[in-house]
């Protein structure tokens, strides 16, 4: 399963099946933004080494469960950067 942007183009989606998939969107976003791990963490009031664990594409039980419903919907996650 591909876990890195399809093509790596900055324009596509990525798609979100997996934990790792999550983990490699959030990377490119948050490397595309100019952010490090550290001022996003505080930015998002999380720990930093809660945001690497997620980038590395673990799977923390709140994103398993967020997967388990949407494979259960038969839906999946598509992110792409936001014009808000």
């Amino acid at each position: 399963m591909q876990t890195s942007h399809p093509g790596g183009a900055d324009d596509k989606p990525f798609r979100v099946y997996t934990a790792a998939s999550l983990g490699a969107a959030i990377r490119h976003f948050r490397m595309q933004s100019g952010l490090s791990q550290t001022e996003l963490a505080e930015r998002t009031g999380l720990n930093r080494t809660y945001l690497s664990d997620l980038e590395q594409g673990k799977e923390t039980e709140q994103v398993r469960r967020i997967l388990r419903v949407l494979k259960e919907l038969g839906v999946r996650m598509t992110l792409e950067r936001a014009d808000w």
